[in-house]
């Protein structure tokens, strides 16, 4: 294949250059010095006795960009396609220590600390289909292509311009200059080959480091805020302006003739990810994610003449809750952080602050924002103290549907999580942003389409997982999955999830799984050698046979810290082959499996995804306040390996026996050879209203039972030889919304000919699929 993506350093280069250095890029404005005359208090002799009327305290200033670009162009040829994706990403921001100047006139100084950061990432994945063999037979070969430039830049100290001018109606302006600083560029290429009929090798090359200069920066408020009446002396607000995708924001909290020691800003940044110690500020409308590390920086000014010393406490305050409003100060962690702050200059404190369990209080109820309060001591005294709100919203939920279904089983779960908590309570059902990722479970229901494997959908739960974490900015996510979507999330876990995260916690914080078949479902196994008797292949009942699943957990153990729970439904005593209680589908064993948090429920299969079931066992391992256990889960030996012993094929086998739940042999032909292979199978079409009888055959046994799948507007009535009505499964009752729809009859039987009554009660044609088995276990 040939190499259509060119490599050039010097494009790359100019390019940085004229978008780090061209004079339109940035906007300067005019710093202005302000004197007694401009001071909110009016400039009279009284404030001027007590001190100059400089405004001191913090100045913070921010500017970020974003650009993208993403676009595909088919290949010269017509057999494939370039696909490029471009990133650029700039973010600068100083912090202003604002103090008076030398001359005490009552104007400014400043003294900025500056992080400058700016990258440009291009990536282009070329794919072209290709012969080796003249055109015998085609391959597929691709060219992966990326060229980066990055430039950084820090200071401490630099001289900064900043005045305040006051109105005489009260309205003020607060303008910001920093100067420039000096900072490197640097670069790298680099591309790889795959597929190519003579192996390519790939290059990497990289620029060293070149010194460059990066321009200064200056805003100026509009002028629209106002002094308040009743503290003239503190001047506190933001502001921000957007435009070509640039965003701007200054930010301040100025006080005149305040005390030389105190605290001028209290600021939470949490990582942006997936990028580990990239910190980024906190709005206060976002707020952060339950379970995210946020750093907590509080900065302390210094306006004396001397080097002063002081201890730092961060705490969480009740103060203003309704609930607890009477509960003391706690401390956020128990360090108390000592700082040094040199004479007129400012100095910040950080502490790194766990937010797992922070949305929520430890008896469930939400906790809508999060009190944080900063202490100042000099000499173990309080001399200054600030507080903050900081939203702290639940991890965002990723929702996997089960067989036959899609992401609308889940449509009413947002309503659900905002009534539970807040509109910040995010629920991300797995399809319904498709270009994220869509799971294929068999489509419509009873469906022969082609559908994925367990493992192609646990691969698409990790694209919406990776959705889900940057749409919030979640470090970490809980799952809740239904049905087979259970299996997807426990192959998703075991084979597929990344790593635990830098702070030793696994993406997936919890899965929750409501009528996972984590052993099988003897109905798969009835129901699947039907299909094949009747000549029909239905890929999505097949994985769910006993053996299948039984294969499936020899492989899929691992769960690398993620706690797991199952919730089982129990409302039916008998199903196929069976006599067990099972919600329909999937057996109580089956769905407590091996998992030590379970509990059982009186939904049937489908209900399981309903508020009862959501309220009395979803929510209560969810919402756990910042006390309850938010460590991983230890593994299991059992975790350990992937291969299964006879010791633990022994304790698998006994563990369906004592649940009177015999396994099958695991085999690929066993459904087709075993006790579940059905008596009589038999495929029904209904046309709309219509209402058909079949003959059933029925032999001598201690019992009998007969297992359809069929649209919920089918009703279905079993007449004995007799013509006495045995069972009924009807539409509108809950039974009818089951998959897999059952009519056991529980006494010896001397044999004949039954009848199945089958009513279409809509206006489509339906079809009905039915089996019948006898002599089930109990």
């Amino acid at each position: 294949m040939s190499n259509s993506y060119s490599f050039s350093f010097h494009k790359a280069t100019a390019f940085l250059l004229v978008f780090i250095f061209s004079s339109n890029f940035f906007v300067f404005a005019q710093a202005r010095k302000t004197t007694n005359a401009q001071t909110a208090s009016g400039g009279t002799k009284q404030t001027a006795q007590k001190c100059s009327g400089a405004w001191t305290g913090n100045v913070n200033y921010t500017r970020t960009q974003t650009m993208t670009d993403s676009k595909t162009v088919k290949r010269v040829s017509n057999r494939g396609e370039d696909k490029r994706n471009w990133e650029m990403r700039y973010n600068y921001k100083a912090s202003v220590a604002v103090l008076e100047s030398p001359e005490r006139n009552g104007s400014n100084t400043g003294k900025a600390r500056i992080e400058h950061n700016f990258s440009s990432i291009e990536k282009t994945t070329a794919r072209e289909e290709n012969s080796c063999d003249r055109g015998k037979t085609f391959r597929v070969m691709f060219g992966d292509f990326q060229t980066k430039t990055e430039t950084t830049a820090n200071a401490t100290g630099a001289e900064a311009n900043v005045s305040v001018g006051v109105n005489a109606d009260g309205t003020y302006a607060v303008s910001i200059g920093v100067p420039q600083i000096k900072g490197k560029t640097t670069g790298s290429q680099t591309s790889s080959f795959s597929g190519q009929c003579v192996p390519k090798e790939g290059k990497n090359l990289s620029m060293p480091a070149a010194e460059t200069t990066v321009d200064g920066n200056s805003l100026t408020s509009d002028g629209t805020h106002r002094v308040n009446p009743s503290d003239p002396n503190r001047l506190s607000g933001s502001y921000s302006k957007t435009w070509q995708n640039v965003t701007e924001t200054i930010s301040w909290n100025l006080e005149k003739c305040g005390a030389p020691l105190r605290i001028t800003d209290l600021q939470f940044e949490d990582m942006k990810y997936p990028n580990w110690n990239d910190w980024q500020e906190i709005s206060e409308q976002k707020g952060t994610i339950d379970g995210n590390l946020v750093k907590i920086k509080a900065k302390i000014l210094n306006t004396s003449g001397e080097t002063k010393y002081a201890d730092v406490r961060f705490k969480e305050t009740y103060k203003g809750d309704k609930w607890d409003g009477a509960k003391p100060d706690a401390p956020l962690k128990d360090d108390v952080l000592s700082v040094r702050v040199e004479a007129n200059s400012e100095e910040a404190v950080e502490l790194v602050w766990d937010s797992s369990g922070y949305a929520w209080f430890d008896d469930g109820r939400p906790r809508l924002v999060q009190r944080v309060k900063a202490e100042l001591e000099e000499n173990s005294k309080k001399i200054d103290e600030t507080t903050k709100n900081l939203k702290v919203a639940p991890k965002p939920l990723v929702l996997v549907h089960g067989l036959w279904s899609n992401w609308r089983a889940w449509e009413a779960w947002q309503n659900i999580l905002t009534t539970s908590h807040s509109y910040d309570w995010k629920a991300f059902p797995v399809g319904e942003k498709s270009e994220h990722g869509v799971m294929n479970t068999g489509g419509a229901f009873l469906s022969t389409d082609k559908t994925n494997s367990i493992g192609e959908n646990s691969w698409e739960l990790e694209k919406y997982v990776e959705y889900a974490q940057k749409d919030r900015n979640a470090w970490h996510v809980d799952l809740v999955a239904h049905s087979m979507g259970g299996l997807i999330s426990r192959y998703y876990i075991s084979q597929v999830m990344k790593n635990n995260s830098e702070d030793g916690r696994p993406r997936v914080s919890h899965l929750i799984m409501l009528g996972t078949p984590n052993m099988g479902s003897p109905c798969a196994d009835v129901m699947n050698v039907a299909f094949e008797m009747l000549g029909k292949n239905v890929e999505a009942v097949r994985q769910l046979r006993q053996d299948q699943v039984a294969n499936f957990n020899t492989v899929n153990k691992l769960r690398k810290g993620v706690k797991f729970s199952a919730l089982a439904g129990n409302p039916l005593p008998t199903m196929c082959k069976n006599v067990v209680w099972n919600d329909g589908v999937v057996s109580v064993p089956s769905a407590k499996w091996t998992i030590a948090d379970t509990a059982e429920s009186k939904s049937i299969h489908t209900d399981l995804t309903g508020t009862g079931d959501f309220s009395a066992f979803v929510k209560p391992r969810l919402a756990i306040g910042p006390k309850g256990n938010h460590n991983p889960e230890a593994p299991e030996a059992s975790q350990f390996s992937n291969q299964t012993g006879a010791n633990e094929t022994n304790q698998f086998a006994s563990y369906f026996i004592n649940a009177s739940y015999r396994q099958p042999v695991a085999t690929e032909n066993a459904a087709g050879e075993n006790a579940f292979k059905p008596d009589f199978a038999k495929a029904v079409k209904l046309a709309p209203k219509q209402t058909v009888e079949i003959e059933i055959p029925v032999e001598q046994a201690n019992n009998f039972g007969l297992t359809f799948m069929a649209d919920a507007e089918i009703s279905a009535t079993l007449f004995n030889e007799k013509g006495e009505t045995v069972g009924k499964n009807l539409t509108k009752t809950p039974a009818a919304n089951n998959l897999f729809r059952s009519i056991f009859v529980d006494q010896n039987l001397t044999g004949g000919t039954w009848k199945l009554k089958l009513e279409n009660a809509s206006d489509r044609e339906l079809e009905a699929i039915l089996a019948t088995w006898k002599d089930a276990v109990k």
